[in-house]
């Protein structure tokens, strides 16, 4: 996002007002922390008052942040929930610990916004599901990519017609591998590259083509991975049935260049009946309908600030992009198509 776009989001997040001043707490700052931080200055009427890390440098690393100047800080998030008054609670620990950290946040009966998945493996999913649902308040994902321009155009064209019956929807992650913390090159504590940024795709081709998943399938591997990963596998692939008989994939790597100008390749294909619609940062936004030639889509939607969505939505009733069964749904594909990876077999999704 360029400077003048980033100014914008954040004078439209100045813009929310709220029933009363809320108080959020952290239960880690892992990961994409950043969504919820970084807007933090610009919303007013909430007050980060409470950070709960149990790695040590990532606590004096957020310590030393304006943001969080007045807040208090725990190395036990389970203490903090105990003794900090919340309103709100945003959970960015590893995604080993992520279930465990949900759990005690619905238990508590806050709403909340926690990175994704919500577990590594079904059992643990489903427990964060029963008391997600027992606790009656909201849940999201940080889930920012639905809420560039490039994916909220491409979702309003197939709303438009424009691409007919998708039968094809592909998708491409390539991302620098660099150097990793530490907790992402523990498979216990990482899952696996599926689990960890395959949701996000996952999520985006359901969104945008309008379409679901009932089958999938998926490979994962380490291939002359960098040792800065770890464990993390470095190659991915999965396919997946739509539920009108169509077919997706979502291939995913830790290859790109270290050179490149961005730290990532996101892409993005709807094919259909009347037309294919794709996205690639290189070419931008392209449309080919039938008996016609590529166009540019120049004109896009106002970017969208995930963090203000979700307060909007938790506090102030507006209509939201993130219901409850996109946030179950999206964790049972991924989880399906990390378990087809482990075991070599199709896994049927709902």
């Amino acid at each position: 996002m360029d400077l003048i776009s980033r100014r914008s989001l954040l004078a439209g997040a100045a813009a929310v007002k709220l029933p009363r001043k809320l108080r959020l707490g952290m239960v880690g700052v892992l990961g994409h922390a950043g969504e919820i931080l970084t807007p933090l200055p610009h919303i007013p009427d909430v007050e980060l008052v409470a950070v709960a890390e149990s790695d040590a440098a990532e606590l004096a690393r957020i310590q030393k942040r304006p943001v969080a100047a007045k807040a208090k800080f725990y190395s036990d998030y389970r203490r903090m929930l105990d003794a900090e008054k919340l309103d709100v609670v945003g959970v960015c620990t590893s995604n080993g610990d992520r279930a465990a950290s949900v759990i005690a946040v619905a238990e508590r009966g806050l709403p909340l916004i926690a990175e994704k998945p919500l577990a590594l493996n079904r059992a643990d999913f489903e427990k964060a599901k029963r008391a997600v649902t027992a606790s009656g308040k909201p849940i999201w994902l940080i889930l920012p990519l639905r809420y560039e321009p490039p994916y909220l155009a491409m979702r309003q064209m197939v709303k438009d017609g424009v691409v007919g019956d998708v039968g094809m929807v592909s998708s491409q992650k390539s991302y620098k591998a660099g150097v990793r913390p530490q907790w992402m090159k523990d498979r216990a504590t990482y899952g696996s590259t599926i689990l960890w940024i395959g949701i996000h795709m996952f999520d985006l081709m359901r969104w945008t083509s309008g379409r679901d998943f009932t089958e999938v399938f998926s490979y994962q591997s380490q291939v002359s991975a960098p040792p800065g990963i770890g464990q993390m596998e470095n190659t991915t692939t999965t396919i997946l049935k739509m539920d009108n008989g169509g077919t997706a994939s979502l291939h995913m790597d830790y290859y790109r260049s270290e050179a490149a100008p961005t730290h990532g390749d996101d892409r993005m294909r709807i094919a259909g009946s009347k037309g294919v619609i794709e996205y690639m940062a290189a070419t931008g936004l392209t449309v080919l309908r039938q008996g016609g030639k590529v166009e540019v889509v120049k004109e896009m939607p106002p970017e969208r600030e995930i963090f203000v969505e979700f307060l909007e939505a938790a506090f102030n009733g507006k209509a939201n992009d993130m219901p409850l069964a996109d946030v179950w749904k999206v964790n049972e594909i991924t989880i399906a198509s990390h378990e087809a990876a482990m075991t070599g077999r199709p896994v049927r999704v709902g």
